[in-house]
């Protein structure tokens, strides 16, 4: 077995070292490091340490690692830049401990020194990638806001007499779901409303949701008939091959006009969840929309007109089951699963559009993540009298 020469192990390991007093003088540097700052053999003897850092290195060599070197007698893995002799910065890897003699007094300071420049590059390179991840990711949810905001009408446009209110919850920033509302008048004492949600997420699903804001604006405009217009919506997307993933979805399409100090309602319902009457007695009920089936399915669906009239005090509610089916507690329960939501806005009759719409606002912050897809609520209510 070849015997090992230790000298030519230091004087040419792979990384650099040094020996130096303890105030910091070197005694010794092996050739790698001597090489790599551009010296001659021998050429650092005598210099300090801090004559191989930067300023800022020099001023954080003695705040931060001569301190640490006291207290704990050694360091580990500190980054800095040394100064070669012909000013090139060498960025390194610096690990050092303190040789302490019988009384227990700093004898030498030993130093390590690897070359940290393929590190520096690599972490510049995640630097520059984290950099355009965060820009793309910026991109992509000022995409998603557009696309999520042309859903929605600019402002509602209640009749005089009816307050509306209405509020969208994301449950993400760089995606957009299918929900979906409108307001509109459509004669001097009609006004066109509806509300859905449509199958999936993403830009295809923003596609069928646009398509059907369209579609149900056009039919109502045409005929003021719900019915007629979630068929005329069902011929449409049942004619779109492109979307065939995304057509389904449920709709509430209604009409509303006004009737004495009130407003009497039409609506026919596309397999949407029933909305909450709030009653100015304080009372709160499902109303009747029984009979409908999701839009996009068959070609032969079956829609029925149902009528309810909103009296001084009463308050619609009209949302989507990514209210209901937020997830609570443990395990897969879901928020509506035993009637939640009608206890909940139960409690708060009689109130107005713009309360109800608000708590239930703070209901879905309290879920935190527990909501899991988009939720659409809009409320229309007639102001109580007195």
């Amino acid at each position: 077995m070849t015997e090992v020469d230790l000298e030519d192990h230091w004087d040419n390991a792979p990384c650099g070292h040094l020996i130096a007093d303890p105030g910091g003088r070197i005694i010794r540097a092996n050739s790698t490091l001597t090489a790599w700052l551009g010296y001659e053999r021998n050429g650092l003897h005598g210099k300090q340490i801090t004559d191989l850092l930067t300023i800022g290195g020099r001023i954080h060599f003695d705040t931060h690692f001569r301190p640490l070197l006291r207290m704990s007698g050694k360091l580990d893995g500190v980054t800095v830049d040394l100064v070669a002799a012909d000013g090139t910065r060498l960025p390194m890897f610096l690990t050092a401990n303190l040789k302490f003699d019988g009384d227990g007094n700093p004898e030498l300071l030993r130093l390590t020194a690897i070359d940290a420049t393929d590190r520096r590059s690599y972490e510049r390179e995640l630097l520059a990638q984290r950099e355009k991840a965060e820009s793309e990711r910026r991109r992509v949810q000022a995409f998603a806001e557009t696309l999520r905001r042309s859903l929605l009408p600019p402002h509602l446009e209640p009749p005089a007499g009816l307050h509306a209110a209405a509020y969208y919850h994301t449950d993400s920033d760089d995606d957009v779901g299918g929900d979906f509302y409108d307001l509109f008048p459509l004669t001097r004492s009609m006004w066109g409303f509806f509300f859905g949600d449509v199958a999936g997420k993403g830009v295809k699903a923003a596609v069928v949701a646009g398509l059907t804001r369209y579609v149900l604006r056009s039919a109502s405009v045409a005929d003021h008939d719900p019915v007629k217009a979630l068929h005329v919506l069902n011929s449409v997307l049942m004619r779109e091959g492109d979307i065939a993933a995304n057509r389904l979805c449920t709709v509430i399409d209604g009409n509303i006009t006004m009737r004495g100090d009130g407003f009497d309602v039409e609506l026919a319902s596309g397999g949407h969840p029933p909305p909450l009457l709030l009653g100015a007695d304080g009372s709160a009920y499902y109303a009747d929309t029984t009979g409908g089936q999701a839009v996009g399915i068959t070609d032969d669906p079956r829609f029925i007109a149902h009528k309810l009239h909103l009296a001084p005090g009463d308050t619609l509610v009209l949302y989507t089951d990514g209210l209901t089916e937020a997830s609570i507690g443990v395990g897969s329960k879901r928020y509506d699963d035993d009637g939640a939501l009608l206890a909940f806005v139960k409690s708060r009759a009689p109130t107005t559009a713009n309360h109800i719409v608000g708590a239930i606002q703070q209901l879905l912050t309290s879920f935190g993540a527990g909501v899991k897809d988009d939720v659409a609520v809009l409320a229309l209510g007639v102001p109580a009298t007195g």
